[in-house]
């Protein structure tokens, strides 16, 4: 099976979620899917006027990065337990490295490497082009509402 099959024979698919258009803060700022595999998932934050902090710079506002990796580790959760199941975000630390340059699309990437019965954890990145050159680094975990096992 190569992985264009696997994605499809998944349960759940992040891709499908996003062309549907969910309402929501992500859909308010713009998030769209890019890319996932198994255990993570690569979402788009598309540069615009509406999500400048500095209108001097053109820099995008901590904020919009901040739900971008939010949403990206979350969807890298439910791509590893191949299941859409309600959490919440028990802790999110982000390191920002350097402003987002101007006009620039920001790339998040989170990856699940670890879930126990109740906390999943969670890694991941932002860039805006260049993954050797982050924008920001995150950790997170995520607590399931009635258990992920």
């Amino acid at each position: 099976m190569n992985e264009d099959d696997a994605r499809t024979a998944r349960r759940f698919d992040p891709k499908r979620l996003f062309e549907g258009r969910f309402a929501g803060h992500g859909a308010t700022l713009g998030i769209e899917y890019h890319n996932h595999g198994a255990d993570w998932a690569e979402l788009a934050l598309p540069y615009a006027q509406k999500l400048i902090g500095a209108p001097a710079t053109g820099v995008i506002a901590s904020g919009p990065i901040l739900a971008l990796m939010d949403m990206a580790t979350s969807v890298a959760v439910w791509l590893k337990l191949d299941l859409f199941k309600p959490h919440a975000t028990l802790d999110l630390r982000i390191d920002y490295l350097r402003p987002a340059r101007a006009g620039r699309t920001v790339i998040g990437r989170g990856e699940c490497y670890r879930i126990t019965r109740s906390v999943a954890f969670v890694r991941g990145q932002a860039h805006d082009g260049d993954p050797d050159n982050p924008v920001a680094n995150v950790a997170a975990t995520f607590m399931a509402v009635e258990g992920y096992r």
